[in-house]
This record gives structure tokens, C-alpha cells and sequence, in this order.
């Protein structure tokens, strides 16, 4: 699942804050129309949903329309359209919150730090002897600590939080690397041999992160 899916058709804009968001560690996607956000999020989720209103084609009402047919995404509408009306049409249609354009990023970021920490904070993540320190973004194997790179982490976060599912490797890649990545899906498989040779007793003969052949990987 993404964290935070931006829909916003000025790709300068959308691009400037999308690597803002990368820095804080989000795994961050981009729309530019509405039709392609539906699709993004219908494959791939997201815990926040960044709404821009004036979208070519089916508008941001449509879209936040459209997902709370289905979802209770936390969706955050950031327009230019400052009117009173529009601002209770897009909560009346179940916005979380209405932000007025042109905001101030580093505010922002604050309100989607404050977003993530009340509705999504999990300070840890313990599986068996492997335990994912989710504030401090750390990794300890039998209780000690293992240095991990940013993908490493947000790959093994997202194995562990779906334990037991074999999720395909082009989820995984896109989740963690970004449909806009300029990486192959080979990065993905070298990754996976890294954490195993971090986390497991034998990285050849895996018991925790393990290969379903032809579709992608669980962790069990």
C-alpha cells in the first residue's frame, strides 16, 4: 500500500512535493488526471489521499466520490477553489479535511505528519525474533540491531504488514520504488537477497521472507 497518493495535474507541483514527501520516508505516488488516480488506488491503496479539485477529465469531486463508495482513505483536498460552496461540497462528499491553494508546504507536511501519527502510528512491528522500530524506522534481529538502507526498510515493513500474503513483485516494486521509479524490477530480487542475508540464519534456505515462484514473495 502507498502512503500517500498525490492527485495533481501540475506535474512541477506534484513532482516538487512528491520529493519533499520522499525525504520525510513516505512512499509516495503521483496522478495527474482523476481516471488515473482511481486506477493507482484501486491496485495499490493508499493510507492519504492528496486531492487536487481541478483535474482534467473526471474532476477531484468525482474522484473523492468514487472512493468513498469503497474506502475510508484518509482523503486531504488541496484546491485553488476557495469557495464556501466548494469547500462543503467536497467534505459533504466525504473529504477528510480542505486545504486552500497556494499553501505553505512545510505546513503541509506538518498536517500530514499529524494525520499519520493519529490515525496509522504502530511504534513496532515484532514477527518471531525480527522487530521493525517504525518512529525510529530501525531493525533488530535477536534483539540486535542490523543496518538497513530507506528500501530495505519500507521493503520489509510492507512484507511484514502483510504476513502470510504473497504479495506480486510488481506490487512490491511499485509500492516501494514508485510507478514513476526509473529503477528495473531486478532492483526488487537484489533487495530481497540483501534482507535475507540480514535476517535470516540461512539466506539460502529462507524462512521468513519466502519466494513464490512466478508471482513474488510472503513473510511467514
Amino acid at each position: 500500500m502507498l502512503d500517500i497518493l498525490i492527485v495533481e495535474d501540475n506535474m512541477e507541483i506534484a513532482a516538487l512535493l512528491c520529493d519533499f514527501l520522499r525525504k520525510e520516508n513516505y512512499v509516495v505516488s503521483i496522478a495527474d488526471t482523476g481516471e488515473k488516480a482511481i486506477d493507482i488506488y484501486e491496485k495499490y491503496g493508499a493510507k492519504l489521499i492528496l486531492l487536487d479539485i481541478m483535474l482534467p477529465g473526471m474532476d477531484g469531486f468525482a474522484v473523492c466520490s468514487k472512493i468513498r463508495e469503497s474506502s475510508n482513505t484518509h482523503i486531504l483536498i488541496a484546491s485553488a477553489k476557495t469557495e464556501k460552496n466548494d469547500k462543503l461540497k467536497g467534505l459533504n462528499l466525504g473529504a477528510d479535511d480542505y486545504i486552500e491553494k497556494p499553501y505553505d508546504i512545510d505546513i503541509l507536511i506538518a498536517k500530514i505528519k499529524g494525520i499519520f501519527k493519529r490515525k496509522y502510528a504502530q511504534e513496532e512491528i515484532v514477527e518471531g525474533n525480527i522487530r521493525l522500530n517504525t518512529v525510529r524506522r530501525d531493525l533488530y534481529v535477536d534483539n540486535r540491531k542490523v543496518d538497513v538502507t530507506e528500501k530495505e526498510y519500507e521493503l520489509l515493513k510492507l512484507l511484514m504488514e502483510n504476513k502470510n500474503v504473497t504479495l506480486k513483485k510488481e506490487y512490491l516494486f511499485y509500492t516501494v520504488w514508485g510507478s514513476d521509479s526509473d529503477s528495473e524490477l531486478q532492483t526488487l530480487t537484489v533487495h530481497i537477497k540483501w534482507l535475507r542475508e540480514k535476517i535470516e540464519e540461512e539466506p539460502k534456505k529462507p524462512t521468513h521472507i519466502i519466494t513464490e515462484w512466478g508471482v513474488g514473495y510472503r513473510f511467514e
